[in-house]
C-alpha cells in the first residue's frame, strides 16, 4: 500500500515542475503533416492507471487537444486522420555526492637568497550523500489512421516534483515543450 501511495505521489511526473524536461522527438519526413486536419486519442497505454489518476489523464489529454488545435487539427471521438496514443514511463535512480572539508595549518618562509623551508599538518574529511530519485517520461505517438503507421514521437523526461498544487498551470507548459518540436507550428506562429 505504502509503496502504491509513493507511485501515485508522483502521478504527473515531471509535469509538475516542467522546467527542467528533456524534450526529444523523432519524425517521419517523408509525412506531409500538413494534410491532416482531426485526429482521436487511442487511449492511454496499459498501466498507466497505476501512474496516473483520471484527473491528471484529462488534464495531460486536454494540454496535447489544446496544442493540436493550435496546429489546426480538430478532436473527433472516431475517424480522425490521426491516432495519438499517450503513456507514462518512470525510472528509479540513485546518485551519490561526496562533499570534503578540510581542516589545515601550516608556516612556510624564504630568507633572502636561503633555502626554503615550512611545516604543515592538516587532515579532511569526505561525506557521502546517496539519495533516490525518479525520472520520469511522458511519450505522445502520433499515428497515420489509414496504415497505423507511427509518424511522429515526442517525450518529455524530469525528475519527478510531486507538488500537486502547481499541475494546472505546469501540466500544459511541459506539453507545450513536447509540442515544440511537432512539424507543423502554431497558426500563429506561422508567417
Amino acid at each position: 500500500m505504502r509503496k502504491t501511495l509513493f507511485i501515485m505521489s508522483f502521478a504527473a511526473l515531471f509535469l509538475y515542475g516542467c522546467s527542467g524536461i528533456t524534450v526529444t522527438s523523432d519524425v517521419d519526413k517523408s509525412v506531409d503533416f500538413s494534410q491532416f486536419k482531426t485526429f482521436e486519442y487511442y487511449g492511454w497505454a496499459k498501466n498507466s492507471d497505476k501512474l496516473l489518476n483520471d484527473i491528471d489523464k484529462k488534464r495531460i489529454e486536454t494540454a496535447f487537444g489544446d496544442e493540436f488545435e493550435k496546429r489546426g487539427l480538430s478532436y473527433v471521438e472516431k475517424g480522425g486522420d490521426l491516432i495519438v496514443a499517450l503513456y507514462i514511463v518512470t525510472e528509479q535512480k540513485q546518485e551519490t555526492t561526496a562533499t570534503t572539508t578540510g581542516m589545515g595549518m601550516g608556516y612556510g618562509g624564504y630568507y633572502g637568497y636561503g633555502p626554503r623551508w615550512g611545516w604543515g599538518g592538516g587532515m579532511a574529511t569526505t561525506t557521502y550523500n546517496t539519495y533516490n530519485y525518479t525520472v520520469g517520461t511522458l511519450v505522445c505517438d502520433v499515428f497515420h489512421k489509414t496504415d497505423e503507421k507511427l509518424i511522429w514521437e515526442g517525450t518529455g523526461s524530469g525528475t519527478v516534483d510531486s507538488d500537486p498544487y502547481s499541475r494546472d498551470e505546469n501540466i500544459p507548459k511541459a506539453v507545450a515543450k513536447i509540442m515544440s518540436n511537432y512539424p507543423v507550428p502554431p497558426l500563429s506562429d506561422k508567417k
